[in-house]
């Protein structure tokens, strides 16, 4: 999933407990074999293929479905099958033996809980080898967002789009909804005529709209990458094995703006070895998309918020790509291990944009994730910067903030730096090759790192070392940083200007691409004196920016200086964006005085029909800590 120099998604909780105990780091693989976000139960079966069929029916909101699993039993003492399901209704569930012969299954689905869904247990003594269950969707799965024709783009045609990461897949389809567990997927989709389906599997670029599409997913892939979409989508090659889907009226943008994706894919593949998905497609979504990207398996899906006309955010793309060798090829086994598809993939991202675009570029990138991560990291409870925290009593959503992204790939950058890319790139490149198509730990991953880098290689860098990144709180003392000329010209300029030496309009940032902006406008104090903000205005123009990126930014530094002026600007960009990232600051910024939390709840009133569940309940979150504190007050 695509992330940024900032947090994308503010955690729902922040249920962390005690540290892990820093003593040797080889556990035995056991150690965090449950997954306390999955009631499944693989030591006793395993799903191994998922076949889908499935009915879209948008004036109802929902998928009727019917998923038959392919079943490994791995425990001949076993008697039951659970699964994962969050508010789906279950018409009835059946065994299918080898003959194909069905028969009735008696099942008990259990209490709602509010994070983790309802446990389905089917009794299934008899050990069948497959097991169909029909079922429908609600309209509010979690999984699934549902958008009338004016919440599109071009306002023709409904669209649907699913987000399965992190344990949403449970909302539309039953199955072990853990990363641990993996499976290939076959898929039949009815849809009205004229729209077009798309899913994490091979599509079709010329396809018939004529309502019935199938799907194949030959590599086995845990259940976050199951994805789906439908609407008004047209298709635009941009290469012999890429293509970009988007309404009609955003296919030439984005074409444009991911015209290099060919070369990204050829960059990767010299440093780690071929690609193996066959196509890399990308969806360009509706703006209500809750995330900057989702690295589904031959189909990113992609935020709309990225097509500012000169390639400047295009490390998306790289950051989505990079998934298909660190995450969808080897994947954490749970979500305490994120850190092995983040962090990896952030460090990957950076070796192809500077592969691509330069290392300048890459290398802004860089330091401004780790100048953000040394902002914030202070700021969090102990066992949340740490790479690998203590798995129990953390949600699963909650591991997705800046620490697996940044931190982790810092420490990689570390590595990288201490060993030298003659050394480094060989091993990263076995390290993918060695666990493809598995779900591992972090303890894994570090027995590999210690018999093929550490111990092959040393005194180059130290087992406390290694300890100190993975399992301590904080960023290590000696994390060296890349050095930027640009950024620090932009320094002295900044310093320069807030202590009066220098005007706004002389500021030498006609040429500064959209890094070097955000980078200005992130080291702006968090309450900027209410002339300096007029006067950035009036030299540089930034209330009504095109690029969200600045936006997100400039309107949170304008409305916490008091700068009425912006709010409407602001309330456009509230309302145009569903993106959590790009969305939520505004609201927090609004939300410390009496006057902007009543505005900010004018404007979501307005802008909620139009949000993700995920990032309506996000926004919904900072209004009742605001009113909660005021009520202290």
């Amino acid at each position: 999933m695509a992330y940024s120099a900032l947090p994308f998604l503010e955690s729902f909780s922040m249920r962390l407990i005690s540290a892990l105990a820093v003593g040797a780091f080889t556990l035995p693989l056991t150690a965090f074999a449950a997954d306390p976000h999955s009631y499944a139960q693989p030591d006793q079966v395993r799903v191994t293929h998922l076949d889908l069929d499935l009915k879209i029916d948008f004036p109802l909101k929902q998928l009727d479905g019917q998923a038959t699993l392919k079943l490994d039993w791995k425990d001949a003492k076993a008697k039951s099958l659970v699964l994962d399901t969050r508010d789906l209704k279950i018409a009835k569930i059946e065994a299918i033996d080898t003959k194909g012969k069905a028969s009735a299954l008696t099942f008990a689905l259990a209490p709602r809980d509010k994070e983790l869904g309802s446990k389905l247990t089917i009794n299934a003594p008899s050990h069948p080898a497959q097991v169909r269950i029909v079922y429908t969707t609600v309209p509010t799965a979690s999984g699934l967002q549902w958008l009338t024709p004016e919440q599109t783009a071009d306002k023709k045609l409904p669209f649907m789009f699913s987000q399965s990461e992190s344990i949403h897949a449970r909302s539309w389809v039953p199955l072990q909804d853990s990363p641990a567990i993996r499976f290939t997927y076959t898929a039949h989709v009815t849809a009205p005529k004229d729209v077009r389906v798309a899913m994490s599997a091979i599509n079709d670029a010329k396809h018939a709209l004529d309502g019935d599409f199938s799907f194949n997913q030959p590599h086995p892939i845990p259940s976050y990458l199951l994805a789906i979409t439908a609407g008004d989508l047209a298709v635009k090659e941009t290469g012999p094995r890429s293509a970009v889907y988007a309404e009609p009226s955003v296919v030439d943008k984005a074409a444009h703006e991911f015209e290099d994706t060919e070369k990204l894919i050829a960059a990767t593949e010299k440093l780690y070895g071929p690609y193996a998905w066959d196509r890399y497609d990308l969806l360009v979504l509706p703006p209500s998309f809750p995330f900057g990207g989702m690295e589904n398996p031959n189909m990113t899906f992609a935020t709309p918020t990225v097509l500012v006309g000169d390639k400047s955010l295009v490390s998306l793309v790289s950051h989505e790509l990079a998934h298909s060798w660190s995450g969808n090829l080897v994947t954490s086994a749970a979500w305490r291990d994120i850190w092995l598809n983040e962090g990896f993939t952030t460090y990957v991202q950076g070796r192809i944009t500077e592969a691509v675009y330069g290392k300048a570029l890459a290398d802004e990138e860089a330091l401004l994730s780790a100048r953000a991560l040394q902002k914030s990291i202070g700021a969090m409870p102990e066992n949340a910067q740490k790479l690998a925290p203590e798995p129990h009593g953390i949600g699963a959503d909650d591991s997705l903030s800046e620490v697996p992204y940044d931190k982790g790939s810092w420490f990689l950058r570390t590595l990288e730096q201490r060993y030298g890319r003659d050394v480094f790139d060989p091993y990263l490149k076995g390290y993918f090759n060695h666990f493809a198509f598995q779900s591992i730990t972090t303890e894994q991953m570090l027995d590999y790192l210690k018999a093929n880098l550490i111990d092959k290689y040393p005194g180059k860098v130290s087992w406390d070392e290694v300890n100190e990144w993975v399992y301590k709180p904080g960023i290590p003392k000696n994390a060296p940083l890349p050095d930027s000329p640009r950024f620090n010209s932009i320094d002295k300029q900044r310093d320069d200007f807030l202590a009066g030496k220098l005007d706004a309009a002389k500021l030498d940032a006609k040429g500064w691409n959209t890094q070097e902006w955000m980078y200005f406008l992130d080291r702006l104090p968090d309450a900027a004196p209410l002339d300096k903000i007029k006067q950035i205005d009036a030299a540089w123009h930034l209330t009504g920016t095109p690029n969200a990126e600045i936006g997100m930014r400039w309107y949170s530094h304008a409305i916490a200086a008091g700068n009425k002026d912006v709010w409407s600007a602001a309330a456009e960009h509230m309302t145009r964006i569903g993106r959590l990232y790009l969305t939520t600051p505004l609201y927090k910024a609004f939300v410390k005085t009496p006057e902007g939390l009543a505005y900010a709840e004018q404007v979501y009133a307005k802008a909620k029909a139009g949000y993700h569940p995920l990032t309506q309940a996000a926004v919904e979150d900072i209004f009742a800590k605001a009113k909660k504190a005021k009520a202290k007050k």
